[in-house]
């Protein structure tokens, strides 16, 4: 990856956390999954999406704008607004130009083998994040709480007690990974914001040739960020305006 990665391994008192995946019981039954280290946080049997109270869904359901399966109506509304991977550019003002000039006259990529190879796998790596942490694929685009241009579409959702969000962000390398990268750390950032969620799991398959490696993906608990979050939001408004602007402003 040519992005800014974080050291590794993890820092004391990091937001990435290790991701320990669901216990058996010696009769094979699942237990809960364990969380990084974090006590009285982990979900308990019954807490999975999907078995959480009506009345704690409704919030984050009521702010979808789309479904990527509608691709169509998806992209429209993708192009009304700054989504996490707009963000996952915005690093200075120069990338906040660069943002804004792609965003009005279009990147030119419309992808490749690689991209092709996530697109693939994603739902096989979705149905191990649903059985080993009970997060459920999701296809939503929301908007924010206070914006609704900010807009995200993490790769899951889970609803745990106590109406707590938690998302699943996928993705596949073709190199190993010593740190998630710092682009995709803002993704998950921004995601979490838009949302209102306190963690992410970032789960990622790494293949040679386009051949899987290993017997199952890995992954990392990522915590929410506020500061992150703070410039994050700052850069997107940046960007807004810039796009509703008419990208005064060229880049470079």
């Amino acid at each position: 990856m040519t992005d800014t990665e974080l050291d590794f391994p993890w820092p004391a008192g990091s937001a990435i956390r290790r991701a320990t995946p669901v216990h058996r019981d010696r009769r094979g039954g699942r237990q809960a999954p364990v969380t990084c280290g974090q006590a009285g946080q982990s979900p308990q049997a019954g807490q999975f999406a999907g078995n959480a109270p009506a009345a704690q869904s409704a919030e984050h359901l009521s702010r979808i704008v789309a479904h990527s399966t509608d691709r169509v109506a998806w992209l429209r509304a993708r192009s009304r607004g700054i989504t996490a991977t707009d963000v996952a550019r915005l690093s200075s003002a120069r990338s906040v130009r660069a943002a804004a000039y792609d965003k009005l006259n279009g990147s030119g990529f419309t992808g490749n083998a690689f991209t092709d190879h996530g697109k693939a796998r994603e739902p096989e790596i979705a149905r191990w994040v649903l059985g080993e942490y009970g997060i459920r694929p999701s296809s939503a685009l929301f908007h924010a709480a206070t914006n609704r241009a900010h807009l995200a579409t993490p790769d899951g959702v889970a609803l745990r007690q106590g109406g707590r969000l938690e998302l699943a962000e996928i993705k596949t390398t073709s190199k190993p990974w010593r740190s998630i990268p710092r682009s995709y750390l803002r993704q998950v950032w921004w995601q979490q914001y838009v949302l209102g969620a306190e963690r992410t799991l970032v789960v990622w398959e790494q293949h040679e040739n386009f051949v899987p490696v290993g017997t199952e993906p890995k992954c990392r608990w990522v915590d929410r960020d506020e500061n992150e979050i703070a410039m994050l939001v700052r850069l997107a408004d940046e960007l807004l305006a810039l796009v509703l602007g008419g990208g005064r402003h060229r880049a470079g």
